[in-house]
């Protein structure tokens, strides 16, 4: 049996999609994702999404980190889900779609830059060391004046790991402010057990703690990423939380290909 693939990125965080609206999604085993997501013997990518039907939207993406496990909201999988979703002639130039933490809205601009509403972020907790909030996924954000001289691997992954972020963790960003309005950022992402080259949510929790530990009443954040740059928008947090976040940047299509299941263990 042979599957048709596509490989996007946003920023260089980088995906197999396939649509999988025919096929439903029980042929991907979690084996099968991970052989295919191996950098050496596989398609290589940080994860796999399928695009599946939803009766009540255009479409349904169902996330799976490179490890085969489904994982939580990823938001430059969104943007790249969505270009996909145009490029099959599900939608023009707009969205919406059910992904794991509910339903998002997401826009194409002319010049194929692309916007995703994220959820709403609610509850943050202020560590002696850094931030914790969940904006789709998990992410603690530990500000640095030096990123160059931090070790994201060897950091990312023990810090990923203590018990105090529970059995499943949580992703890591590691933050240096620019200006006011510009944040260099990397990320060890769970799930991918290694630093990425760019983290959607990632870039979302850092904007908004970055307004926080700065009191200040800026709204819009210029992310710079190892593989790109995000824009990251809210309106500013209040009792409610933050609300109305935006998480813009580019989304390319890279290669298709097909591949045969049968060649692989499932």
């Amino acid at each position: 049996m042979k599957i048709e693939f596509h490989k996007y990125h946003g920023a260089g965080n980088d995906f197999i999609m396939i649509d999988a609206r025919g096929s439903g999604e029980k042929v991907y085993s979690e084996e099968l994702i991970k052989m295919w997501c191996d950098r050496h013997w596989g398609i290589g990518a940080d994860g796999l999404i399928l695009l599946l039907n939803d009766k009540n939207v255009d479409f349904r993406m169902k996330y799976f980190n490179s490890d085969g496990r489904e994982g939580t909201m990823c938001g430059n999988g969104g943007r790249c889900v969505t270009l996909f979703a145009r490029n099959l002639g599900i939608i023009k130039d707009r969205a919406k779609f059910s992904g794991i933490d509910g339903i998002h809205e997401s826009i194409i601009s002319s010049n194929e830059n692309i916007s995703l509403k994220m959820m709403d972020v609610t509850k943050i907790e202020v560590l002696h060391d850094g931030y914790l909030l969940d904006t789709g996924s998990s992410h603690f954000v530990i500000f640095r004046d030096d990123l160059l001289s931090t070790n994201v691997v060897i950091e990312g992954r023990e810090i990923r790991n203590q018990v105090r972020f529970g059995i499943k963790g949580t992703n890591v960003n590691f933050v240096q402010m620019i200006t006011d309005l510009e944040l260099n950022i990397r990320t060890y992402e769970r799930g991918v057990e290694d630093e990425t080259l760019a983290c959607g949510t990632g870039a979302v929790a850092s904007a908004i703690s970055a307004y926080l530990r700065h009191h200040t009443d800026k709204n819009s954040y210029l992310i710079h990423a190892r593989g790109g740059e995000l824009n990251v928008s809210f309106d500013p947090g209040t009792q409610s939380g933050f609300r109305n976040i935006w998480l813009t940047g580019p989304a390319k299509s890279v290669f298709s290909g097909k591949i045969r299941i049968k060649e692989y263990k499932i």
